[in-house]
């Protein structure tokens, strides 16, 4: 079996057997079809070590980041892994490589202030009632509220929505599903959208139980959630673009620094490691320190 029909068959396995996220799929599919394009797409029990770390040291050569080649690493490996145990190879080449180490990027965060600015200012857009500036500022408003990822925001439905608790339940990575809380300024803007702003926007098109809906009627893509996010933060963070994972850390950074627990927010942000979670931990030391020099007489 050549590199890419093993690819593909892997690919397969990860989304029907272990329900990983097309996201993290497509990306691991785009790995082994480098993988198979630089080696010829040999047959896999062709493939040895040398061959591996020879296509990772010319991505390194190209410039690719760490945590790029830290992927590829790992998608090797994995799809490796899975031949070994489909017996379509009797040793796994890839168990001696060596992913290089990834460096600690601390994420973009917007303070408190400037996201209650960047919020206001959408609800003040909206309330004209025009659907679409309804749309953006509860958009923006649960995204920052809940937490929540940009798949899982483009992929809640109304039925996912308890209004009255004021919790919202989404399909996370892995199809690992939690129920988040969201506060009362985000439960304003979705009373407005979903009363005002989404019937309009649904009789445009087909119907689809979609919270939220493009210009069109239709669900709202990943894409568009994060061209609305872009065009409405990232002036306000001096920032050229502003992606939806912004709003996320944000507010992970802002309830750890309100005294929440790390547990508690790990719950929330659905991460299957705490180790995941405690990033947000570096970014409030990090306000402590500036905060410390600024103001402590012996800093």
């Amino acid at each position: 079996m050549r590199i890419s029909e093993a690819a593909a068959a892997w690919a397969h396995d990860l989304t029907h057997v272990r329900r990983l996220a097309p996201a993290t799929v497509r990306a691991y599919r785009s790995d082994l079809r480098d993988l198979a394009e630089s080696l010829g797409d040999p047959d896999v029990t062709d493939v040895d070590l040398e061959m591996l770390r020879e296509w990772l040291w010319r991505a390194t050569q190209r410039g690719d980041a760490r945590s790029t080649l830290a992927r590829r690493t790992a998608s090797v490996r994995g799809m490796f892994a899975w031949a070994t145990e489909e017996q379509l190879i009797a040793i796994d080449p890839s168990l001696r490589l060596v992913a290089p180490k990834r460096g600690r990027t601390l994420p973009t965060v917007a303070t408190a202030a400037t996201m209650s600015t960047v919020l206001d200012a959408a609800r003040e857009r909206a309330a004209d009632g025009d659907p679409v500036a309804l749309r953006d500022a509860a958009l923006l408003e649960l995204l920052y509220a809940a937490a929540l990822r940009v798949a899982e925001i483009c992929g809640t439905e109304l039925a996912d929505l308890d209004r009255a608790r004021r919790t919202v339940r989404v399909l996370g990575k892995g199809g690992k599903e939690r129920v988040v809380p969201y506060g009362g300024p985000a439960s304003d803007a979705l009373d407005a959208y979903l009363v005002r702003g989404r019937p309009a926007l649904s009789a445009r098109g087909a119907g689809t139980p979609a919270v939220f809906l493009g210009v069109r009627g239709g669900r709202l893509g990943a894409r568009s959630a994060y061209e609305i996010v872009s065009r409405t933060v990232a002036p306000a963070l001096g920032a050229t673009t502003v992606g939806p994972h912004s709003l996320r850390h944000s507010a992970a950074t802002h309830l750890l620094d309100g005294g929440a627990d790390l547990r508690t927010v790990q719950e929330m942000l659905g991460h299957a490691s705490l180790g995941t979670t405690q990033i947000y931990t570096h970014v409030s030391a990090e306000k402590l320190t500036a905060s410390y020099r600024l103001a402590h007489p012996r800093a």
